[in-house]
């Protein structure tokens, strides 16, 4: 599979006055096939943004070297401007312009019309219609999340680019956005999106973990996943933060987090249920249960802190 993305070793520091320099990227390599919907995964602060920004050509790396459809984003910016749609993390069109307005001037600025690749955005559009004088500023998170999403397929573009498209939006407008990516894959266009979530990281194709600015592993989810061999057990009792603080203590215990209403415990061996519950009871906790778990891409990110 050609790659439409190529990063190899990319590093990208900022400076502050009178502190150190801020590592944002250390050593970022990957590759994006043609025709992928990739996802790049991790929390607020690992590099997600930065990363785009160069992709997009609007941050230089410090070192490394990338290839964007075959074009350096910074010798060759403009080749990759072309041929690429981007929507950044944070609302970025014009809201003082009306949802047509904006859908305008993004065609005119890439020598196109809307009628040219309507196909593109028909089903996100048509959503949009009834509010097509409405300004942008005064449309919902959803609403502008669809809107900036037509602007940035309005040239059939060969790569997207979404930076943490979904954040801040309701979880049906989430799962809407999710199976329109669906479809513009179809289509034959390359999707790079990251976001924090990871349970949108099963949509992917392939996905990359990253955290402070280091790729920590890239596979498929289910590959991810099958990677996970430690035994993983979901605990639960009346006293949840007890029964954290316990868990901490437990001679098998590799690692325990918080996962909704459950505890996510990785043990060193596999001592069954029944053997943690009566470590537990011994402990005089209430209502134990305790069951064994599949994990998520949300446990392998955390085993591989």
């Amino acid at each position: 599979m050609p790659a439409t993305i190529s990063i190899n070793t990319v590093t990208k520091t900022f400076p502050q006055a009178g502190k150190p320099p801020v590592q944002a990227l250390d050593g970022v390599s990957l590759e994006v096939g043609e025709g992928e919907l990739f996802g790049l995964i991790g929390p607020d602060g690992a590099g997600k943004t930065t990363l785009f920004r160069i992709l997009a050509t609007l941050l230089v790396p410090d070192a490394g070297e990338v290839r964007v459809l075959g074009f350096d984003p910074v010798d060759e910016y403009a080749e990759v401007r072309r041929r690429i749609g981007y929507m950044p993390g944070r609302f970025s069109l014009y809201q003082d312009l009306t949802v047509r307005e904006n859908l305008e001037f993004f065609a005119s600025i890439f020598g196109t019309t809307i009628e040219a690749n309507y196909h593109l955005i028909k089903d996100i559009y048509s959503q949009l219609e009834p509010f097509a004088r409405r300004r942008a500023g005064q449309l919902s998170g959803g609403m502008k999340q669809k809107l900036a999403l037509s602007c940035a397929l309005i040239h059939k573009p060969e790569l997207l680019l979404l930076d943490e498209p979904t954040t801040g939006v309701d979880a049906v407008s989430r799962r809407e956005f999710w199976e329109m990516l669906a479809r513009l894959k179809a289509e034959g266009i390359t999707i790079f999106v990251s976001t924090p979530y990871m349970d949108e990281a099963n949509r992917c194709d392939r996905i990359a973990l990253i955290q402070k600015g280091r790729i920590l592993s890239v596979d498929s989810p289910q590959g991810l996943t099958a990677k996970y061999e430690a035994p993983l057990y979901a605990v639960k009792a009346v006293d949840q933060y007890r029964l954290l603080q316990d868990l901490r203590s437990y001679e098998q215990t590799v690692s325990v987090f918080p996962f909704g209403e459950n505890l996510h415990l990785r043990t060193r061996d596999r001592v069954g249920e029944e053997a943690v519950a009566e470590w537990l009871r011994q402990r005089n906790h209430e209502k134990v249960e305790v069951k064994i778990l599949q994990p998520t891409v949300e446990d392998v990110f955390m085993a591989l802190q």
